[in-house]
């Protein structure tokens, strides 16, 4: 049961050929599994990319590999997101930019910026491999945080996965984020990381209740992407900060 419900996990924030279709609700029931896929997704889109020696090319064919990998499917998010963030008007006009399918100037704007930080980041890692792991499962986690405590503001696959989510959820998602501790990286940066974690959903969770009146599966989607650009952020600038 639970090699089904991983599988269902990785068919849903992946594009790897893994057999016919899983149920969706043996994910749905256990989506504090979620940074179990940043295991993988950071994994394989830090060895696509590790071993070039130039630290830009690195760092774009693995911001290449992670949209490639993921489908691109939680990008897509953040662009809706973007577009209903810098929609005029009231909540009404926000929301239609929101779910609209059409990309427009606000998730241009959006989707440019973080993918900007994330490939800045990633040029300035020393340890991009596991830098990409630790990005990834945090980011993740930041998913199953919103998942558990973000009401959804209508039907749909997000409203889904919050009904059978739990509030203790995004405490055993934390516990699976703890063996990033053995990767090869200072402690300083980690716990930064690792706030930033915690910090990049709650404070979508708050500005989505203001701007939308609740949360959705971009919602979510753009709390990954986000909290993967800060946390690679994070981890490139507090070892420097900490020399001042």
């Amino acid at each position: 049961m639970l090699l089904n419900s991983l599988r269902a996990l990785l068919q849903f924030t992946t594009i790897l050929p893994l057999g016919d279709t899983a149920d969706f609700l043996l994910f749905a029931r256990r989506s504090y599994l979620y940074p179990l896929a940043g295991y993988v997704t950071g994994g394989l889109a830090g060895l696509a990319a590790f071993w070039i020696s130039d630290p830009a090319i690195r760092a774009a064919v693995a911001v290449a590999a992670l949209l490639i990998i993921t489908g691109a499917n939680h990008f897509d998010g953040l662009l809706d997101f973007g577009d209903g963030l810098m929609a005029h008007g009231g909540r009404e006009k926000r929301l239609r930019a929101l779910t609209d399918r059409q990309i427009g100037t606000g998730g241009f704007a959006a989707g440019a910026s973080i993918l900007f930080l994330t490939y800045a980041a990633l040029s300035s890692s020393l340890h991009l491999l596991p830098a990409l792991i630790v990005a990834e499962v945090f980011a993740k986690f930041s998913m199953s945080f919103l998942t558990a405590y973000g009401t959804p503001f209508r039907e749909g696959l997000h409203a889904s996965l919050h009904r059978e989510a739990k509030p203790w959820f995004p405490v055993v998602a934390a516990l699976f984020c703890v063996p990033l501790v053995f990767l090869p990286l200072p402690v300083l940066p980690l716990f930064g990381a690792a706030l930033t974690a915690l910090l990049v959903p709650a404070i979508l969770l708050v500005a989505s209740y203001r701007l939308f009146g609740g949360v959705n599966g971009d919602v979510v989607g753009t709390s990954g992407e986000i909290t993967r650009a800060v946390v690679l952020c994070a981890l490139v600038l507090i070892p420097v900060s900490t020399l001042f």
